[in-house]
């Protein structure tokens, strides 16, 4: 790879083959190196999950023919690919980290679920610009072409001015024409969650099993979050930290008994 172009890592929770991470893949071409590595089947919903009691295997693959990025299977989790991409696969740290684009929204709360930021954050745990994608489509046949000019803009931003230290990008594009997305907005995350629910069933053999359903609640009418922007049709982005200490907290908390 040449080093005077940037080097940028490819991954993703939806799997090595799943549209969002071509359309991903195209765009970042235009920008750097790409190296993919990338889940070998579906991943959503693993948050920040890790392989520690089973084998993990990372095989070269070739997806798309002729094309100029270099590509790997694995078959752990988002975060065992970023891992792997870092410690055993590349000559040297990435300039940039992309994942996605995920098929699915991981606005507001979804982002601590999210497999695709997962794979953002724990980049940006090792001092790597991070962003991840997500287009508000969970069609297979979604229409990545509006989120590309975003998606280079944004990119191209985090090569030029880095991000703050502790910080990478959670960016979600809304499910709209070229024409009818409005631009970017940066915001905050919204509170909003989930009231889950799961539908009991019995199989065939007699045994009870669940599948986990819910109503995403947004309780929040702030027109800075990333919920109105969405709404409101435009490209949100938020800035994640992934220091979780509470600090606001940490005063009040001090005037406690514990002795």
């Amino acid at each position: 790879m040449s080093k005077k172009r940037p080097l940028i890592l490819v991954t993703n929770d939806d799997g090595i083959t799943a549209p969002g991470i071509r359309a991903l893949i195209e765009v970042m071409n235009t920008l750097g190196d790409v190296c993919v590595v990338a889940p070998d089947s579906p991943q959503s919903g693993m948050g920040h999950a890790i392989t520690i009691n089973d084998t993990l295997y990372c095989d070269s693959v070739t997806v798309t023919k002729d094309a100029p990025q270099t590509e790997y299977s694995c078959s752990g989790t988002p975060v065992d690919c970023v891992k792997l991409a870092v410690n055993e696969i590349l000559k040297r740290k990435p300039d940039l980290c992309v994942s996605g684009v995920n098929h699915g929204s991981n606005s507001s709360i979804n982002v601590i679920y999210s497999g695709t930021m997962s794979a953002a954050v724990e980049a940006g745990t090792l001092g790597i610009p991070s962003i991840g994608f997500s287009l508000l489509d969970y069609n297979l046949e979604a229409d990545f072409e509006p989120s590309k000019k975003y998606i280079k803009a944004i990119a191209s931003q985090c090569l030029k001015n880095g991000l703050p230290k502790g910080v990478v990008l959670n960016v979600n594009i809304p499910k709209l024409g070229k024409k009818d997305i409005k631009g970017m907005k940066v915001c905050r995350q919204a509170n909003a969650h989930w009231e889950e629910q799961f539908d009991k069933r019995v199989n065939p053999l007699g045994r009870e099993y669940y599948w986990l359903t819910g109503e995403f609640i947004n309780e929040d009418k702030g027109e800075d979050t990333d919920e109105w922007a969405l709404h409101n049709g435009y490209v949100s982005v938020v800035p994640v930290q992934f220091d979780l200490t509470a600090h606001h907290a940490i005063k009040d908390i001090n005037t406690w008994d514990l002795s």
